[in-house]
């Protein structure tokens, strides 16, 4: 393996260098307000009128944003997901935060694969060692591993995206894995955020704690996603494992 120049590794890491330039400009500006319940009490409303008078462009728009939120790796997409909802409703909605997610997610994969897979990948191979297995374990099952991981709110989504990226993740998978992980509580957000909406309308300022309050059972259903589904994955692994072992 051919050594890099100083050059070279400052080119391949730049993209690295402008999303943490992009995160550290987006909290000194006091932007990170706008992704709060301050934001949807405030704007909430007039962006949903907006919506409705202007549907395809606030669609996409918001799409776009979503992307750009994720590709710099900004906190507090749970509040644009709840926008989502007050903006389309929960299934358009849901589909849209996923669209804008994995946009974002790709480029993600792409500034990581770039800057870090190959030297990474090329290292592995040569050390031959558990992390070599490992990325090869995702190229024999990318999906399944991606989609398993994906589908669990607690875990951190932008290591999902630099992981996938070192470790040089097959991109069909990803693509698909994340569109459609994304979804289950993509879905439960974006219906929170429709009857928030129904709330405001009828003059309720909503905050975080009639957030809890009003949709306990669904933030449930949330949790139920994060603590639960990796046991029940692991109990299906577990079993599957019996199975073939045993035919």
């Amino acid at each position: 393996m051919a050594k890099r120049s100083a050059k070279e590794w400052a080119i391949r890491l730049l993209p690295l260098g402008v999303i943490a330039g992009l995160v550290v400009v987006f909290f000194a500006l006091g932007l990170n307000r706008y992704l709060s319940m301050e934001m949807i009490r405030e704007h909430g409303l007039s962006l949903q009128a907006y919506a409705r008078e202007h549907y395809w462009q606030a669609l996409i728009g918001f799409i776009l944003v979503y992307a750009l939120a994720t590709a710099s790796t900004i906190p507090g997409p749970v509040f644009l997901t709840l926008l989502g909802g007050m903006m389309f409703g929960p299934w358009v909605g849901a589909l849209a935060q996923s669209t804008g997610a994995t946009l974002g997610s790709i480029v993600i994969y792409l500034v990581y694969r770039t800057a870090l897979g190959t030297w990474l990948r090329a290292k592995f191979k040569a050390d031959a060692g558990i992390m070599d297995r490992i990325t090869t374990g995702i190229d024999r099952n990318a999906f399944v591993t991606l989609f398993t991981l994906r589908v669990i709110p607690s875990v951190p989504f932008v290591l999902i995206n630099a992981a996938a990226g070192m470790v040089a993740a097959p991109l069909k998978p990803y693509i698909v894995a994340t569109f459609l992980g994304l979804l289950p509580s993509t879905t439960i957000y974006t219906w929170i955020g429709s009857k928030l909406g129904e709330m405001m309308r009828a003059g309720v300022r909503p905050d975080l704690e009639t957030l809890v309050r009003q949709f306990f059972w669904p933030l449930m259903g949330v949790a139920f996603l994060s603590l639960l589904l990796p046991l029940f994955i692991k109990l299906w692994q577990n079993w599957r494992k019996r199975r073939e072992a045993a035919a």
